[in-house]
């Protein structure tokens, strides 16, 4: 049982509001002092007019914790508030809104020189107080969500966050020296996790060489295809048998290893369905949503299972493929998805994740899609069709071992990471 009484000592407490309690209940390592989060922090409104003819990059704060990357790139023409904010890299930057759901970082090299509405605001960080990754690393834990949270206020949907309130939230502050020593372990897990991750898109291009046979770009215009290449002398089919593979490898149609799932299911009124989204350039199928039948409009829906092949039909030539994981089976989908089981005597389901994420399949997408400019669909019958290279199952393990094992080091990285992450706020925030 919790214990519902709490003691705050008198030296903790600045100001006898009820906010400033709230704000000093939690625990902490006493040997670190308490400093004011203005202290290290200070508001920076370099304000920019936003000109028509300049290309700017737009930047997104993801919740939880997720970072700061960019949206997109925007000619200023096509930009509608036209009195913006400019960042620079090692800024600390939030969401007014989304700051108690944890939309904060410190700025990255790529977004340097980004822009940003009014709904964010930037702030200066005096690094001769406190290091850029404890920084990052502070900003993660559950006691800071708490403080953001506390200096919120508004509507229930509408919270925004108080900017006097959160610079006066006093947080845990070790020396310079304290504060790297505390980095080492995480550090150590960070540099091995971005080695593996460099070394994998290393053997990731090998593997499609070996695939496909990847050279560097002929600016010639003239092409020649192999004869025995071709079924018909269709442009369309031109199109799409022009790339290069292994010969020793057998081309093989799409639909000798994937055979259409047509599970059909009546949503009821009194069920909660998970359902599902496909990214897009192979970042993967995940769950969209949970939602009671009674508020879902269509009604005929198709149920996946676990190790299903899924994809988008409008959106599969931006590359929205995927395989379904142990949570997604069951999940529904509608009819602007295909899902398909995979003969597993015939192809390894990592040998085909990783084919689909290649030029050349996202371009086999591409050619089976037919429609107009903004709503092409994939025709399922030519994707079906379209023939790949596929070597023999003892050659595709050959193939993805060392892909596979990579992804195994990093998962370990990922999780001795996550523990040190643990033991760091443990040590900060005296958790137990």
């Amino acid at each position: 049982m919790g214990v519902l009484l709490k003691f705050a000592r008198f030296k903790d407490i600045s100001l006898w509001s009820v906010d400033s309690l709230i704000e000093n209940l939690f625990g902490y390592n006493k040997n670190y002092e308490l400093v004011k989060i203005s202290n290290f922090l200070s508001r920076n409104k370099t304000k920019i007019r936003i000109e028509d003819d300049i290309v700017y990059k737009r930047v997104t704060i993801k919740m939880n914790n997720n970072g700061i990357f960019l949206r997109d790139t925007k000619i200023g023409k096509e930009i509608g508030t036209k009195n913006q904010f400019i960042i620079k890299e090692g800024q600390f930057l939030l969401s007014k809104i989304d700051a108690r759901n944890g939309a904060f970082g410190v700025v990255t090299k790529e977004v340097d020189g980004g822009i940003i509405t009014g709904n964010f605001w930037t702030f200066d960080v005096d690094y001769s107080k406190i290091n850029p990754h404890f920084l990052s690393l502070i900003t993660t834990t559950k006691q800071f969500m708490q403080f953001a949270q506390s200096a919120s206020s508004g509507t229930t949907g509408r919270h925004y966050l108080q900017e006097n309130k959160f610079l006066d939230v006093k947080i845990p502050l070790p020396s310079l020296d304290i504060q790297k020593k505390l980095l080492e372990q995480v550090n150590q897990y960070e540099k091995e996790l971005k080695n593996l991750k460099f070394e994998f898109d290393k053997l990731l291009k090998q593997f499609n060489k070996n695939i496909f046979l990847e050279v560097d770009q002929d600016d010639s215009l003239l092409k020649f295809i192999n004869f025995k290449q071709l079924h018909n002398w269709s442009v369309q089919n031109l199109s799409e048998n022009n790339f290069n593979y292994n010969q020793k490898y057998n081309l093989v149609k799409i639909s000798s290893f994937l055979k259409r799932d047509k599970t059909l299911i009546n949503i009821d009124d009194d069920t909660t369905y998970k359902r599902v989204t496909i990214r897009t350039k192979n970042q993967g199928v995940s769950i969209r949503d949970t939602e009671i039948g009674k508020n879902i409009g269509t009604k005929k829906q198709y149920i996946i299972k676990k190790g299903q092949f899924l994809l988008s039909k409008i959106d599969a030539r931006n590359g929205a493929f995927g395989i379904a994981t142990d949570e997604l089976s069951g999940a529904i989908i509608t009819a602007d998805f295909f899902a398909y089981n995979i003969d597993k005597t015939k192809i390894e389901p990592y040998f085909l994740s990783l084919i689909t994420t290649t030029k050349q399949f996202i371009q086999f997408a591409q050619n089976s899609s037919t429609g107009t400019t903004n709503r092409q669909r994939l025709n399922e019958e030519l994707f079906l069709n379209v023939e790949i290279p596929l070597p023999t199952i003892d050659e595709q393990k050959e193939l993805i071992r060392d892909l596979q094992n990579n992804l195994s080091k990093q998962d370990t990285a990922i999780q001795n990471k996550t523990l040190a992450l643990q033991e760091f706020e443990r040590e900060i925030f005296n958790e137990t």
